[in-house]
């Protein structure tokens, strides 16, 4: 007689930092890790293109639900721009659409075509980015060969720092670091600084080295995680992305049933708020003299 399968305990509820490998999907390393983890709740928290490397952050199980509140945070980059060259992806993977000469432009030129594109800046995304147009991916439609009217939309460059700057040929291969709000792309960044000096650029290399409060340090690459899959337990994956607020015994109760507790001037949020045992309860956000929860995890 068969005996009854035992059913498998789920892992535990957390986010792991993953340091993806170049020539993965977003959702390759979400397949991979579903089972690693012995879980079909995995999901990432923004997609990291094929070609780029670095920090992809990874929900399991109840952490999972936090992940679209963590993709809205700052992030970092390493990049390389290629100067004298476009594409039509405006990065590596695309075909060579344009090769202008770069030689003559100068550091002077490349640092202050650089600052003319740090700070509060309009900007067009890719032809190829995931922006649905008309309920249909961006992306979708341009490899149909549809030339697609994407709006400029406001983002923030905190910092664009030079660090290296190659000249290779007729070329002039730029490294940078950047420091970017939630919806920047990288390789708009390389195509304005290129149309800016007149000779057109693309995107070379990336390599995301924080989101929010994770960084490299943290992350592990897919073999390191087949061994061992280290996730960071969900009321510490909280706290350090989100100001912290102690709950009453009274106050837990009532917002782990969705109420709405008085607010403690922590600001718009979102706040993790933990009750006396430090449970994580919720995500709350503050709305004048209330707090509304965002995301309940102890239902």
């Amino acid at each position: 007689m068969n005996q009854p399968r035992p059913r498998r305990t789920p892992p535990p509820s957390g986010l792991v930092i993953v340091d993806k490998p170049a020539g993965w999907t977003s959702h390759d390393v979400v397949g991979k890790l579903r089972g690693i983890a012995g879980t079909r709740r995995v999901g990432h928290a923004g997609t990291l293109d094929p070609m780029a490397t670095g920090v992809l952050v990874v929900g399991v199980e109840k952490a999972t639900r936090l992940l679209g509140h963590l993709a809205l945070t700052e992030k970092g980059y390493d990049a390389t721009i290629r100067l004298g060259q476009t594409t039509n992806t405006d990065d590596a993977e695309g075909e060579t659409v344009t090769e202008t000469g770069a030689a003559g432009v100068s550091e002077d030129d490349i640092v202050s075509g650089v600052a003319k594109l740090t700070g509060r800046i309009m900007q067009i995304p890719p032809q190829v980015s995931a922006i649905k147009v008309n309920g249909e991916r961006a992306y979708k439609r341009a490899r149909a060969g549809e030339s697609v009217e994407l709006q400029a939309r406001p983002v923030t460059v905190s910092a664009f720092e030079i660090t290296a700057i190659r000249r290779e040929g007729g070329f002039v291969d730029v490294d940078a670091s950047v420091t970017c709000s939630s919806g920047t792309y990288i390789r708009s960044l390389a195509r304005d600084l290129g149309a800016g000096l007149g000779v057109g650029g693309h995107l070379t290399r990336l390599r995301r080295t924080r989101v929010g409060p994770y960084d490299l340090s943290g992350a592990r690459t897919m073999e390191q995680l087949a061994e061992e899959c280290v996730i960071l337990p969900i009321g510490d994956a909280v706290a350090a992305a989100f100001p912290r607020r102690d709950l009453t015994a009274e106050e837990a109760k009532i917002v782990s049933h969705g109420g709405r507790p008085a607010a403690a001037g922590l600001g718009p949020g979102p706040v993790g708020a933990f009750a006396p045992d430090g449970t994580l309860v919720a995500l709350l956000e503050e709305h004048g003299k209330i707090a509304k929860p965002l995301v309940v995890f102890t239902s």
